[in-house]
């Protein structure tokens, strides 16, 4: 994360390459003036320790603060199906949090989530979006779990739509 600028990513992503990593997988977004950039890369044990060492002196040098964790392959569940939601509401507190709690209490997992603010055209009112995907377990039968959670938007005044993930 750092304040954002033409050039930041060029740099980081140089340095990854510069070490003989690969970028894997990858989110970038610009938060304020802040670019926060989350970044799955892919090498050897060498090629990664390189790395880290590379990213102690890139974090002084482009005045950025790092985070870097070493992780193993995404532990896709066989029996998940990816479903993806989407919530627009007039903005109001707890959204995510009530949202969130009703695929918790049923043990699903949100696998991905984005959100953004934005003002209603034509009336400025401020407007609320969600976008998340989850993984819904094969035994669930999603056509009430669909309405349940239809349900469950109606009565928080949200809209809401949750259809297959298109591949």
């Amino acid at each position: 994360m750092g304040e954002d600028r033409p050039g930041l990513i060029n740099a980081l992503s140089r340095t990854i390459f510069d070490c003989g990593c690969s970028l894997q997988d990858s989110y970038v977004t610009v938060f304020g003036q802040e670019c926060v950039a989350m970044l799955l890369v892919h090498g050897n044990w060498n090629t990664l320790a390189k790395l880290e060492t590379q990213l102690q002196h890139a974090e002084e040098e482009l005045g950025v603060s790092l985070i870097v964790r070493r992780t193993g392959p995404h532990k896709v569940s066989a029996d998940a199906m990816p479903y993806n939601v989407e919530v627009i509401a007039i903005e109001q507190p707890g959204i995510v949090y009530q949202l969130s709690g009703f695929f918790t209490s049923r043990n699903i997992n949100i696998e991905e989530l984005s959100t953004r603010s934005y003002p209603a055209p034509h009336t400025g009112s401020p407007m609320f979006s969600l976008n998340f995907t989850i993984g819904i377990p094969a035994s669930f039968h999603v056509a009430l779990l669909r309405e349940e959670f239809l349900d469950f938007c109606d009565e928080l005044n949200l809209d809401a739509v949750m259809e297959p993930a298109k591949p």
